[in-house]
């Protein structure tokens, strides 16, 4: 099931609604009177964005936007001329045009449509709709399939490199608590790349070593039936990128209090023996957990060791370092995220927009922007200074100059 919402401007509360069966495989937007979606904003073309199914898995079909329209698409802020596109992401036809927000259902097969067997003795009547959980039992209602003793509840994800599930354990469900956790499991065709199965294994290993309440708990590595799981601990929240997507720009107290939390984590990282580089700081890896509004630091795929041979070209666009796209990371490649991660947070804006031509680099060019103080602006532009030398030296010394412009 593909759902699309048109979102009220400014305000983000759905104004229609229109939902598509798993049958459909192309989604006509446009003002066309023959789309599947009629938008009639002049911004909008005639034909503008076709939605087109590429493949599907057991939970989610693969989905890529096609624009077809003169003023452009944006997929979550960011310009594209065909792009795919996941669950809960933000499509925008032209700067300024309407935005419809997408989410894919899970597409759970009947034959794993099943009530869980290892409470088949309780029918789980009288049960609230949508509980994960039997309030008669305690055990889960609904479970697609069982990995070893991981039962799988929900698809929370689906990325390049692997698929994320709700999942819940029973030997770690503490006084009648369901214990749940995220698993992830590799894609299938990810699986024959030994570079990216390289990378799934090295997330393992990280985390595993790792101790700090800003980075999600490691609990299992394993391979079963020719895919590598690895389950680590569920962090209740939403990553930033979502957040400025729902709510718009973050007021810059707020946002320069989470860079800095996130240079606690990068410090404590950078300090590990030998230091370790994350490679792929960006809002849609940082998340707010809500219950204590600390920043939890996502994805540790892309974590390398320093003194190791230089790599593959790994990280965001628009958020990567100049020496990163080289291949050749440092821990000032880290430190130089957070620049582009304030320009995000405080404008709403791709921070794509603000590069500019300054002398013979490319630089952020943001003096115009009111909300930037002269004191935060020296901050992001030495952060991103071209070369890594002329950074902060430390994720603690950046820290510091933040906090200063408290």
């Amino acid at each position: 099931m593909v759902t699309l919402s048109l979102l009220h401007p400014g305000q983000n509360a759905p104004l229609q609604e229109w939902k598509f069966s798993d049958e459909k495989s192309i989604i006509r937007i446009g003002r066309s009177p023959d789309n599947d979606v009629i938008l009639t904003e002049p911004l909008v073309s005639r034909h503008h964005l076709e939605l087109r199914k590429t493949n599907s898995s057991l939970s989610f079909s693969s989905w890529q936007a096609i624009n077809q329209g003169t003023n452009g698409t944006f997929v979550d802020g960011i310009l594209v001329a065909q792009s795919p596109v996941t669950n809960g992401c933000l499509l925008q036809l032209a700067k300024g045009g309407p935005i419809l927000k997408l989410e894919l259902e899970a597409r759970i097969p009947i034959a794993e449509r099943v009530i869980n067997p290892s409470a088949s003795h309780c029918r789980h009547t009288g049960n609230p709709p949508n509980n994960l959980f039997c309030i008669h039992c305690g055990e889960p209602i609904l479970v697609q399939r069982v990995v070893r003793q991981y039962h799988i509840l929900r698809t929370l994800g689906q990325g390049g490199m692997g698929t994320t599930y709700l999942a819940w354990d029973k030997a770690r469900s503490v006084s009648g608590t369901p214990q749940l956790l995220v698993l992830k499991e590799m894609n299938a065709d990810m699986a024959k790349i030994p570079k990216a199965q390289e990378l799934f294994a090295r997330e393992a290993r990280t985390l595993k070593t790792l101790n700090h309440s800003g980075i999600p708990k490691y609990y299992d590595f394993f391979l079963e039936a020719g895919k590598k799981y690895l389950a680590m601990e569920l962090i209740h929240g939403q990553d930033l990128e979502h957040i400025v997507h729902d709510k718009g720009a973050i007021e810059p107290e707020k946002a320069i209090t989470w860079m800095v939390q996130t240079c606690d984590v990068l410090n404590y990282i950078h300090n590990q023996k030998p230091p370790l580089i994350h490679r792929d700081i960006k809002p849609a890896n940082l998340m707010l957990r809500p219950f204590d509004r600390q920043i939890i630091v996502l994805d540790f795929g892309a974590v390398k060791e320093i003194g190791t041979y230089a790599g593959t070209r790994i990280g965001a666009e628009g958020y990567c370092a100049p020496e990163q796209e080289r291949g050749q990371p440092l821990i000032q490649s880290d430190l130089y995220a957070i620049g582009p991660t304030l320009i995000f947070l405080m404008t709403g804006e791709t921070p794509f927009k603000f590069f500019r031509q300054r002398g013979k680099s490319y630089r952020f060019n943001i003096e115009s922007l009111p909300m930037i103080t002269s004191q935060l602006r020296e901050v992001i532009d030495r952060v991103t200074e071209p070369l890594p030398g002329d950074r902060y030296a430390s994720a603690k010394e950046l820290s510091e100059a933040l906090s200063a412009c408290l």
